[in-house]
């Protein structure tokens, strides 16, 4: 599963040909969550702090997400997207 943004010790992966709604898979420090490209945890758990910066920079990338989630399941490879700490 590639990983498209790290930041922060959050890693953000996408699957190729996932499930609906479309989403991404979050990991921090053990943490893991499924993640709407809105930015709302539909599954698992992150700490309370994480999960703000995930939602904000969801909601700040969700063109660039749609773009990867499209890419995804056309099985297209899929751009990088700038982390929260570097945008």
């Amino acid at each position: 599963m590639p990983i498209i943004s790290t930041f922060l010790g959050v890693t953000v992966r996408m699957y190729f040909a996932d499930h609906a709604p479309p989403h991404v898979h979050v990991a921090y420090q053990g943490h893991e969550a499924l993640v709407t490209l809105e930015g709302q945890v539909i599954e698992g758990s992150l700490p309370r702090r994480v999960a703000a910066v995930v939602t904000q920079w969801c909601l700040d990338h969700e063109p660039e997400l749609a773009q990867n989630w499209f890419r995804a399941q056309a099985l297209e490879p899929l751009a990088r997207v700038a982390g929260a700490d570097n945008d």
